[in-house]
């Protein structure tokens, strides 16, 4: 045997096992979802309305959550008007993920439509595009504010019920972002990266309780993320980018996310095979994920200085 034959079967033989042993895992008994109580934060649009309606024909009882109740309210119509026989009408939060006193009262308005929560979906969250030197404080803190503070405010308090019952299930959306870090994006990213960090340690500490923890990274998805962004001054972004227009399906994702409660995931990233083997090159070889990531920098800052 060759040392090159060797070297693949100490490496692959590992490998091998891991794999069949985490697609075992994965294959274990499927969760039934019909009628199980769901708390979805930005439920009024994109990602967040496409859970609602996935859910909702999933035979669950839904409690949308957002600032806006007039979108709110047309979400529930539309799930409404074309739901099945004993389909349970959705109940509404009207929630500021920024207005952190007022989350624990809105967590036990949310408890108090069906009784109890048994799956919570932190979905709700901001973008934003600017340059570190230049970005305010005031921007830095309200993204740390809406995708992290007010994120981690609900889980504690749906834990606490959770833990109270026995049971439940916390699913976060985060972003390919909380895994990589890209320039212009940087108060947006270290949200992310907060967000991945804080569930990875809540994982760990609910366990023993039956709670599990589950944490999304999906590549862009075609929402108006990028729309309601905010720059580094604090104004609203306002465009389109290419890369969101493109992206996954609302649908899909939401599907996805169903998919991990249903099996009781810890952990899924969508992305395309190129990505997520940049995942690991920054582990493995970080220098020459920031040689790209610099690359990436000064071509962006070419083409803004062009339309300047």
């Amino acid at each position: 045997m060759s040392d090159n034959t060797t070297l693949w079967t100490v490496i692959g033989l590992p490998l091998g096992l891991l794999s069949l042993i985490g697609y075992l895992y994965r294959r274990r008994k499927k969760v039934d979802v019909k009628n199980k109580v769901v708390l979805i934060t930005g439920a009024s649009s994109g990602l967040g309305e496409a859970c609602a309606e996935v859910f909702f024909n999933a035979g669950c009882k839904l409690i949308l959550s957002g600032r806006n109740l007039e979108k709110l309210t047309e979400v529930k119509e539309r799930l409404i008007k074309n739901k099945k026989a004993n389909a349970n009408t959705p109940a509404l939060v009207v929630l500021d993920l920024e207005n952190f006193p007022s989350i624990p009262s809105k967590v036990d308005e949310a408890v108090s439509a069906f009784g109890h929560i048994d799956i919570l979906i932190n979905n709700a969250g901001m973008s934003y595009r600017g340059q570190v030197i230049d970005t305010k404080l005031d921007v830095d803190m309200k993204l740390m504010a809406v995708n992290f503070f007010g994120h981690i405010e609900i889980t504690k308090a749906v834990a606490h019920q959770m833990i109270k019952q026995g049971e439940g299930q916390i699913l976060t959306v985060s972003s390919l972002q909380g895994r990589l870090a890209i320039p212009h994006r940087s108060a947006y990213t270290a949200s992310k990266h907060a967000i991945q960090a804080y569930f990875d340690s809540l994982r760990a500490e609910l366990s023993g309780y039956n709670i599990n923890v589950c944490v999304v990274s999906p590549h862009y998805i075609s929402t108006n993320l990028s729309l309601n962004a905010v720059t580094s001054d604090g104004s609203v972004y306002g465009k389109m980018d290419k890369t969101t227009q493109s992206g996954l399906k609302p649908e899909y994702v939401a599907n996805q996310i169903l998919y991990c409660i249903t099996h009781k995931q810890s952990e899924l990233t969508l992305a395309p095979l190129y990505v997520r083997l940049v995942i690991g090159l920054r582990v493995l070889a970080p220098w020459l994920y920031f040689k790209i990531m610099e690359h990436r920098a000064k071509k962006e800052q070419s083409l803004s200085n062009k339309k300047d």
